[in-house]
C-alpha cells in the first residue's frame, strides 16, 4: 500500500515542491485547495491529473484552512498517514492589515487539523508537520536562533505562528500525536509569490534591465536574512515526519544576506553596474547612465521592524542528515532565469 500525504496549501511555492518529492517517493498525494473565481493552480498544473484516471498519484480536493467542517471531513475522508500544514496567510505586512484572517488561517488552522485527528481517532496512524517559521524568533536579535532560542514574534503573522508552533507541541504532549514542528527561515524560488521581497526584486530588476520598468522601490535595505531554496527546505519537511519520534527543528543555510546584496546579486546576475549613493531612506542606486532605479519608500517599511534574522540548523544536520545544497547565488540565478523563460521580455 502506498502512503497517503495530505497537503494543506499545496497550491504555494512550498506546496508544490513538497508534492512533487513526495510523488517521486511513490506517495499517494491529497492537495486542498481554495475555491476561486481565478484559477490558483499554476503551481502545480504540471502534476494534476484528471480525476477520469484510476490510480492517481496526485489528488486535489475543495476545502479551506478556515472551515473545521471541510477539514475534518477530508481527513476523515482520506485518513492521510502524513498530514503537511503549509497553508497559511503568509505575508509578513499583510498580517498587519489584516491580522484577524491571519490569526485565524495560521493559528486556528493548525487547530483545526489537530482537534480533526483526534475527532477521527487517527492519533497512532496520522503524523502531523506544522509549517514554522523564522518570524517566530522576531525582536530577539541574539543570532543564531536555534530550537532554543527566545521567541519575540513582531507581527500578527508571527505571533499566529507562535499559537500554531505551541498548540502542535501541546497536542504531541497530551494526546500522543506524531505532531513536528519546522522552524523554517526564508526560502525562496521562482515559484515565490510576487509581493515576497526577494521575487519583487528578480521581477522588476529584470523588468528595468529590458526598460519595461523604470525604479524599483523598497522598505529597508539592511534586513539580513537567512535565505536558501525551497526544493532544498521541502526535503527537511518530509524528514522531520520520518523519524521515530516526534520533534522540532530549525531548518536553515546558517548564512546571511541584506535586502541590499540581494538587490546587488540580481543586478550581478543581469551585468548591471550598480552605485549606491545616500542614506537611510534616501539611499539609492544609480545604474551606468546615471539613472535611479532603485530608492526606498516608507510604505514599504513594517510598523515593527525585525533586523537580523539567522538561523542554527545544526540539531537539524545531525538527526535528519539534513543539509541546504543550493547556495544564494544559485538561488538568484535560478529565480533570473525562470523569470526571463516565463516571460518575452
Amino acid at each position: 500500500m502506498k502512503k497517503k500525504a495530505l497537503i494543506f496549501g499545496v497550491t504555494g511555492q512550498d506546496g508544490s515542491y513538497l508534492a512533487e518529492l513526495l510523488i517521486k517517493k511513490r506517495y499517494v498525494v491529497h492537495g486542498v485547495k481554495r475555491r476561486s473565481s481565478s484559477i490558483n493552480t499554476g503551481r502545480i498544473d504540471h502534476i494534476y491529473q484528471d480525476p477520469h484516471i484510476k490510480n492517481r498519484n496526485f489528488i486535489l480536493h475543495y476545502g479551506d484552512i478556515t472551515d473545521s467542517l471541510s477539514v475534518t471531513r477530508l481527513i476523515n475522508q482520506i485518513k492521510p498517514d502524513e498530514i503537511y500544514n503549509l497553508a497559511a496567510q503568509s505575508h509578513v505586512q499583510v498580517s498587519f492589515e489584516s491580522p484577524e484572517y491571519t490569526a485565524n488561517a495560521d493559528a486556528l488552522g493548525a487547530l483545526r487539523i489537530l482537534e480533526a485527528i483526534r475527532f477521527n481517532n487517527l492519533e497512532k496512524k496520522t503524523k502531523f508537520y506544522q509549517a514554522g517559521t523564522s518570524e517566530l524568533y522576531g525582536l530577539n536579535e541574539k543570532t543564531p536562533q536555534n530550537e532554543n532560542s527566545h521567541f519575540h514574534p513582531a507581527s500578527p503573522y508571527g505571533v499566529a505562528k507562535l499559537y500554531a508552533h505551541w498548540i502542535t507541541i501541546n497536542y504531541r504532549e497530551a494526546y500522543k500525536i506524531f505532531a513536528s514542528n519546522g522552524i523554517l527561515f526564508n526560502h525562496e524560488s521562482p515559484r515565490r509569490g510576487e509581493t515576497f521581497v526577494t521575487q519583487k526584486i528578480v521581477q522588476a530588476m529584470c523588468k528595468i534591465k529590458m526598460k519595461k520598468q523604470k525604479i524599483l522601490y523598497l522598505g529597508n535595505l539592511y534586513s539580513k536574512r537567512d535565505w536558501g531554496h525551497a526544493k532544498d527546505f521541502v526535503k527537511a519537511m518530509w524528514l522531520i515526519l520520518q523519524q521515530k519520534k516526534p520533534n522540532d527543528f530549525v531548518i536553515s543555510t546558517g548564512k546571511q544576506t541584506t535586502v541590499k546584496n540581494f538587490v546587488n546579486l540580481v543586478a550581478s546576475h543581469l551585468k548591471m553596474k550598480l552605485k549606491w549613493k545616500g542614506k537611510g531612506i534616501k539611499e539609492k542606486a544609480i545604474d551606468e547612465n546615471g539613472k535611479v532605479i532603485v530608492a526606498c519608500d516608507k510604505a514599504y517599511y513594517r510598523p515593527l521592524e525585525v533586523n537580523s534574522l539567522l538561523g542554527d540548523s545544526k540539531k537539524a544536520r545531525r538527526a535528519l542528515g539534513w543539509k541546504p545544497q543550493v547556495k544564494i547565488n544559485e538561488l538568484v540565478s535560478d529565480m533570473v532565469n525562470m523569470e526571463f523563460k516565463r516571460n518575452s521580455y
